[in-house]
């Protein structure tokens, strides 16, 4: 698919992350971000958090995977050239999981790039808000 074919205010994709602690571990010691909140439902609540949360930058590669997922799958021939997001809530990631869904617009498009608006929640809860992600085409 070419970036021509997309429109402004078109939504590409829809997609959803199942989250589990087991995730959060995994996570953990691959950055090396051991912070108890994200692994220690006593020490989460301690800090005055609901439970355990998923670690922002967790969340924040979960959208980028969700855009890059959708280029490959649409055959859009284009590279991630700008990611931003704002963290609005933490994830929540309570003993049975979550899942976090990523909804992607078409917010800005020229004949080379386009700009993705993703509107990214968990529980019914924005959770990054905004969140951008431009594509170059190739």
């Amino acid at each position: 698919m070419s970036l021509d074919a997309l429109a402004v205010g078109e939504t590409v994709f829809t997609t959803a992350y199942p989250v589990t602690r087991a995730d959060l571990v995994a996570y953990a010691d691959a950055s090396g971000d051991q912070n108890p909140i994200h692994q220690d439902e006593a020490a989460a609540k301690a800090a005055g958090l609901p439970d355990v949360i998923a670690h922002g930058m967790y969340t924040m590669g979960l959208v980028s995977r969700a855009v890059l997922e959708w280029a490959a799958g649409a055959g859009v021939d284009a590279r991630l050239t700008d990611f931003s997001a704002r963290f609005a809530k933490p994830v929540v990631v309570p003993a049975g999981g979550t899942t976090v869904e990523v909804e992607a617009k078409v917010r800005r498009l020229d004949g080379r790039s386009v700009e993705l608006a993703m509107t990214v929640t968990s529980e019914g809860e924005k959770v990054l808000a905004p969140s951008r992600a431009t594509l170059t085409a190739n």
